[in-house]
């Protein structure tokens, strides 16, 4: 940087210079009388023009400092807020693996959080990936009914059956407040500042037994993975959503339980597949659903099944 300016500096000096000479000769050759000499002020005012040239040359010098000082802060703050984020990611993350329940919701919203906050969409996209992560990870099972039980061995056992409950149910919250926060991102149009629209939603595996809203949403871009997952549940809306443009896939998922509603949603573009999906139980439902039906549903639902799936006259008549 420094040469740069050094080399500025001399070029200014050097171009000063050369229209001085070039305009004294100029004037000179223009004279009818050679013999005739430049008087004060026409040198005064070619010192002035010189020095002009001179201070452009400066004020340019000036600009290039100051790009350059902009520049500079401006990678500043990058490095800052980088790190800012990485400090702030870290402490959620070890908040998610907290034996307790309470600091791990804490660790949740704090991700959440910095997903909204994130100034790029790689830094937003893997904080999703994280909490998409916990969801897929195993979950303590139910522990069931508490046992029956009057002596103290079985009071003993009675309070440690109730602890696993206890537990269970706050680890179940903590799944489900990441079900509802990533509907109630979703829903969010896409380009605001709370938006996750666009990003990748990996929950393979994953068992969806709370309420997860997606209504109104516009899947645009991204893929929404729900292959080989679990609906026993709760409520899955996908009403009014519109797929136009992304990936969204049932692939062999499971809809044994809850209620899975997709009335009126929109299916202009985009792919959405429930190839080898199972319906064995709960509703399951796609009342006023535009456009053609999604990849591999009419072969799915052709099997006999307890499950109860409502789909639009159209889809059934153009069904082979």
């Amino acid at each position: 940087m420094g040469r740069a300016l050094v080399l500025t500096f001399v070029a200014a000096v050097l171009v000063a210079s050369g229209v001085f000479y070039g305009l004294v000769v100029l004037l000179d050759f223009q004279e009818v009388d050679t013999t005739a000499k430049l008087d004060a002020k026409t040198l005064f005012d070619l010192v002035k023009l010189s020095f002009g040239v001179v201070a452009g040359a400066g004020a340019l010098v000036d600009l290039i400092v100051a790009y350059r000082r902009q520049r500079v802060d401006e990678v500043g703050a990058h490095r800052e807020a980088t790190r800012l984020h990485t400090e702030r990611f870290s402490q959620a993350v070890d908040k998610l693996g907290s034996d307790s329940p309470a600091v791990r919701l804490g660790g949740v919203h704090s991700l959440a959080g910095l997903a909204d906050d994130a100034f790029t969409q790689d830094l937003r996209q893997t904080c999703i990936d994280v909490l998409c992560a916990y969801l897929r990870l195993p979950s303590p099972p139910d522990p069931g009914a508490l046992p029956d039980g009057s002596s103290s061995s079985e009071e003993q056992q009675r309070e440690t059956h109730r602890g696993k409950v206890d537990r269970y149910r706050a680890m179940r919250e903590v799944r489900r407040t990441i079900l509802r926060l990533v509907g109630d991102h979703y829903r969010n149009p896409q380009g605001t500042h709370r938006s996750w629209q666009g990003c990748d939603l990996d929950l393979t595996g994953v068992t969806i037994d709370g309420e997860l809203d997606f209504s109104g949403a516009t899947f645009s871009g991204g893929t929404v993975n729900f292959n080989h997952a679990t609906f026993s549940g709760g409520t899955v809306y996908f009403a009014r959503a519109t797929f136009s443009g992304s990936l969204v896939t049932f692939g062999r998922a499971t809809f044994s339980g809850g209620r899975v509603y997709f009335n009126h949603a929109a299916f202009p573009g985009g792919t959405m597949a429930f190839n080898g999906a199972a319906f064995s139980g709960g509703t399951v439902t796609f009342e006023g659903a535009a456009g053609s039906a999604p990849d591999g549903l009419l072969t799915s639902v052709s099997t006999p099944r307890p499950a109860t799936v409502t789909l639009p006259s159209d889809w059934l008549t153009s069904s082979p």
